[in-house]
């Protein structure tokens, strides 16, 4: 069997800083695809020939490939919430140029084969995603574009490359309000200027996950694709992204003492194969305050709103899923967050005072 026509291969996290934060969040992915779509493959002497493509690899190829799609979603709905909301994100925002970019070795296992062959992924690392609205799109970086230089500094290749890119782009973030870049793509090496967004600085995941749920860690939110296949629109997944960002945002991962619990979670549910066994019960994680819930829809609201979205279906979007999936479902949302009434009330209001806000344009700080 041959390799296909090389598709831009999945993104798992965003970059916020450095390379480990292009945005992490922040949201990436030309600007965020509704996951892989086909495209010209890249010739280029740096990077060894395609393989045969495997059953097994096709197989593996088109799991990544489901996954590339669901975390293209979250990233175009999370862009404009990252960006708009930079100024109350506040010792949370980071300046990130607005990409993802992983290698071959990005992938664990029999994956980083696929990825190879069925992607096109080699030793350079290769622009995976690109924030609508960011640097990185305003200079016309490209899913697929392998990169060379930063600031005129060779950026790594390798085993190690996701890692070690870090301590090339974070000294240039930092200093910079632009960043020159060498870029090959179609086999042609090309220079672009990529200018520095000011953003919030949360990684956007996907959890690899059947069950209905969704996390943050202070620094991260993630969404199970079983939440995500709950959300019957983008205006209800931006609340949920903004409820989680609202609550880091607020110290709740910390007052709370779960940051830690939380963070294994995600990073289990990141991996391609998570072990679904911490999901068990409760995982551990202890039920929000109602106080707590209420303060974060109260923000997330707010940063809806300015991030454009429709903030009306918020209310019946929490009373459907309690309804669906109610507390009782011990690895469900509704399990970590069961004060739904006391939520509502506090969703009702909060709607009210930013419509308010909005019929006599007043600016829409919480």
């Amino acid at each position: 069997m041959r390799a296909p026509t090389l598709r831009p291969a999945p993104s798992f996290s965003l970059l916020a800083i450095g390379l480990a934060a292009f945005l992490s969040g922040c949201s990436t992915p030309p600007v965020m695809n509704q996951g892989p779509v086909p495209s010209t493959p890249t010739t280029s002497t740096s990077e060894p020939e395609q393989q045969v493509l495997t059953p097994r690899m096709a197989q593996e190829a088109e799991q990544l490939s489901r996954m590339a799609a669901l975390q293209d979603r979250l990233y175009r709905v999370a862009a404009p919430l990252l960006i708009a909301n930079a100024d109350l994100c506040k010792g949370q925002a980071r300046n990130l140029l607005g990409f993802t970019a992983k290698n071959r070795y990005s992938y664990p296992g029999d994956y980083n084969e696929a990825a190879h062959v069925a992607f096109g992924m080699g030793e350079h690392l290769q622009v995976t995603g690109v924030l609508a609205g960011s640097g990185a799109a305003q200079a016309g970086l490209k899913r697929g574009d392998r990169l060379l230089t930063a600031g005129g500094k060779k950026l790594p290749t390798g085993a190690n490359a996701s890692t070690t890119a870090g301590g090339v782009f974070g000294p240039l973030l930092a200093a910079n309000s632009s960043l020159p870049m060498g870029i090959e793509r179609d086999g042609d090496k090309r220079s672009l200027t990529v200018p520095v967004t000011r953003a919030c600085g949360f990684g956007i995941e996907l959890g690899n996950a059947d069950n209905i749920n969704a996390y943050n860690d202070g620094s991260r939110v993630m969404v199970t694709r079983g939440m995500i296949g709950f959300t019957r629109n983008d205006d209800e997944l931006a609340f949920l992204l903004a409820t989680g960002m609202a609550h880091s945002l607020l110290g709740h991962p910390a007052s709370q003492r779960y940051a830690g619990t939380v963070g294994s979670i995600i990073d289990n549910l990141v991996k391609v194969t998570p072990d679904t066994s911490m999901l068990i019960g409760s995982g551990g994680i202890k039920a929000m305050a109602a106080e707590n819930d209420v303060a974060a829809d109260r923000l997330a609201l707010y940063l809806a709103a300015r991030a454009g979205y429709n903030i009306d279906g918020a209310a019946p979007f929490w009373k459907r899923l309690a309804a669906t999936y109610p507390a009782s479902v011990l690895n469900g949302f509704v399990a970590n967050h069961p004060a739904t009434a006391a939520r509502l009330a506090g969703i009702d209001k909060a709607t009210a005072e930013i419509k308010s806000k909005q019929s006599t344009k007043k600016a829409l700080v919480p």
